[in-house]
């Protein structure tokens, strides 16, 4: 018996991703990065196909094997498809976004979303093994950002663009005035 798929709300959005035949494997590596250090995380249904899907000629999907994946992290919905045989490539222009409070979240996101293949880019930014895109950023950086004193905030913006994984001892030293006191 399958567990059925939650009722989705009117005012509910869920982020579909799209894999190549690793929906499932791919929903548990994200639930596991995140069930640690984030409530209401959890896989939810595991759904299989009912039908031979073979749109073209080329089988997709055999019957019985996963189609979609429900899962949840820290509380926000998402489906894994399995949706072609051929890798559709996603792009910097949707990433996710994981805030953290301190470099043992930055860390521990960073290792776990990299695991088996992820990609370092820049700025916070990483490429998983799937190709999906995640920036792993702490709180203070956003308000080290948005303070009043502007030059402390040019000067951890430079510092940021020279980091990959953040550092947020390097972003607190970068804070720091000439004469070494912290901004406020």
């Amino acid at each position: 018996m399958s567990a059925q798929r939650p009722t989705a709300t009117a005012h509910q959005l869920v982020t579909c991703l799209w894999f190549t035949g690793q929906a499932e494997e791919a929903a548990r590596l994200y639930v596991e990065a995140f069930s640690g250090y984030r409530p209401d995380t959890y896989v939810g249904a595991v759904h299989r196909s009912n039908i031979d899907v073979a749109p073209q000629g080329e089988t997709l999907l055999e019957r019985g094997e996963v189609l979609t994946v429900d899962f949840t992290l820290d509380g926000q919905r998402f489906v894994a498809l399995n949706g072609s045989t051929e890798p559709v490539p996603y792009t910097d222009a949707v990433s996710f976004q994981v805030l953290c409070a301190n470099q043992q979240e930055i860390d521990h996101f960073w290792t776990a979303l990299a695991a088996g293949g992820g990609q370092e880019v820049a700025c916070g930014w990483l490429t998983d093994r799937y190709g999906v895109r995640w920036q792993v950023v702490p709180q203070v950086l956003l308000e080290l950002l948005a303070g009043e004193d502007q030059d402390a905030a040019a000067r951890v913006q430079s510092a940021m663009m020279r980091m990959g994984k953040f550092s947020i001892e390097g972003l607190m030293d970068a804070a720091k005035d000439a004469y070494g006191a912290e901004e406020e």
